[in-house]
């Protein structure tokens, strides 16, 4: 099987309803943990992601892979920290999807360092930030909603 065509291009509010329907997928929200219970509510979550495209302090790219809408991958700030975020739709799990998405967002996305933040028990992630030069700098523990419970997690930076 070829290697999938990776594209980034900035996210549109036309994506957003896609991204909505990728993000209720159980196992993801499982590895991810620390979803917000309110991304359940469509329209909440729409109106969020809407304020979000207009936010000057977030980056928000699509992930496009062999042209079809895969998912996104943004940077956002924290207490004046840049922080990472993807997500992709499992169906392009496992085959280079989220590495090679990230290579091309470090090329637009300037801000250093730049931290991510992955539950201890997600090897996909871990993987794919490690592969693009993240180093493990720090664990931190709280709620995760997704599991209902306290979850280590384990903060990247590059």
């Amino acid at each position: 099987m070829p290697a999938p065509l990776v594209h980034l291009r900035p996210t549109q509010e036309a994506d957003l309803p896609h991204l909505y329907a990728f993000q209720l997928d159980a196992e993801a929200c499982r590895l991810a943990a620390f979803v917000p219970a309110e991304n359940a509510d469509q329209v909440a979550y729409l109106a969020k992601y809407r304020r979000f495209l207009r936010t000057p302090t977030i980056h928000m790219q699509s992930i496009l892979v062999d042209g079809e809408l895969a998912g996104s991958i943004a940077k956002f700030e924290v207490e004046g920290e840049a922080e990472l975020t993807y997500w992709l739709d499992r169906r392009f799990w496992g085959r280079g999807v989220a590495t090679a998405a990230l290579r091309q967002f470090l090329q637009l996305e300037s801000r250093r360092p730049l931290h991510g933040r992955v539950a201890f028990d997600n090897s996909g992630s871990r993987k794919v930030l490690e592969n693009c030069g993240f180093a493990p700098i720090g664990t931190d523990t709280g709620f995760a909603p997704a599991r209902q419970t306290e979850v280590e997690e384990i903060i990247y930076q590059l």
